[in-house]
């Protein structure tokens, strides 16, 4: 179930139900969002025994998949399958399919034509009165997540924090905020200077869960918080592991408005998580 929530909050609008019971699900690949030339559509059903014993049951859809190409891509997935046994794969193929119809974009293969349908939401309700700045994500910030280093006296200095775009649904507004960080240190000295602000202080919940990759042992030091908003903080660590994102710290904030949102404020927390970090 926090799988198939996070490829919901990762995957948007080309992520479709077809049947919640049964488990049936199709998500929509091409090979870029603005001008996409070659799609494919990935129908899956999740067995009983998924991910721990079985694995999805899937099938590819597109009209100019045939022959070897299909045969490839299937021994493809495949042997994603077998090199992570009982793991959690979908994103996986997902990607993998993606590569593929990058590669074919970007051969002499005619394209394929495609009416793309975009759908962009953003639902803000002009409370700027207590909400940060959206800030866009530096370029520089961004390297510095992937960027591994011993302990030393970087410790000591606090990361640049970035601060999303907010997200209103029913007088509730969710806003996410990032760090790049590398020791344990540095998430208490982020998460100080983010409560020094009155209005994060005063979120109803500050959701955050956070990543560090440990070089020498090749290990990862993750960890996370609910803040009351009980299995919050695991969902969205789930989120970054899927993404496979690493010494960084994300923290979701959410004002609550009095009216009770059931499930969806999960898939808001989700949604600013993965927009802040794809950003």
């Amino acid at each position: 179930l926090d799988e198939i929530e996070a490829l919901s909050s990762i995957y948007g609008d080309d992520w479709c139900v077809i049947d919640e019971d049964e488990k049936i699900y199709c998500i929509k690949i091409s090979d870029c969002l603005e001008q996409p030339k070659w799609t494919l559509c990935l129908q899956v059903v999740l067995p009983p025994g998924y991910p721990s014993a079985e694995p999805p049951i899937y099938q590819l859809n597109a009209s100019w998949l045939r022959g070897q190409d299909y045969v490839e891509l299937a021994n493809s997935l495949e042997e994603i399958y077998i090199q992570n046994l009982g793991e959690s794969i979908l994103y996986l193929w997902v990607e993998k399919i993606r590569e593929v119809l990058i590669e074919k974009a970007q051969s002499s293969d005619p394209a394929e034509p495609d009416n793309k349908k975009t759908s962009e939401e953003v639902d803000e309700d002009n409370e700027d009165d207590f909400l940060l700045d959206y800030q866009p994500v530096q370029e520089e910030s961004v390297k510095m997540l992937n960027f591994i280093t011993s302990e030393s006296q970087e410790d000591e200095e606090l990361p640049l924090i970035q601060h999303g775009n907010p997200i209103t649904d029913r007088r509730s507004t969710f806003q996410a905020h990032l760090a790049p960080v590398v020791t344990p240190k540095q998430v208490k000295r982020v998460l100080e200077k983010l409560y020094e602000n009155k209005k994060i202080a005063s979120a109803t919940h500050n959701i955050y869960a956070y990543r560090i990759y440990c070089e020498d042992k090749q290990t990862f030091l993750q960890d996370c918080e609910d803040d009351g908003e009980t299995a919050a903080g695991g969902r969205l660590l789930h989120l970054m592991q899927i993404l496979n994102v690493h010494n960084v710290l994300v923290v979701v904030s959410r004002w609550y408005g009095g009216i009770l949102l059931g499930p969806d404020r999960f898939k808001h927390i989700n949604n600013c998580a993965r927009t802040i970090l794809v950003e």
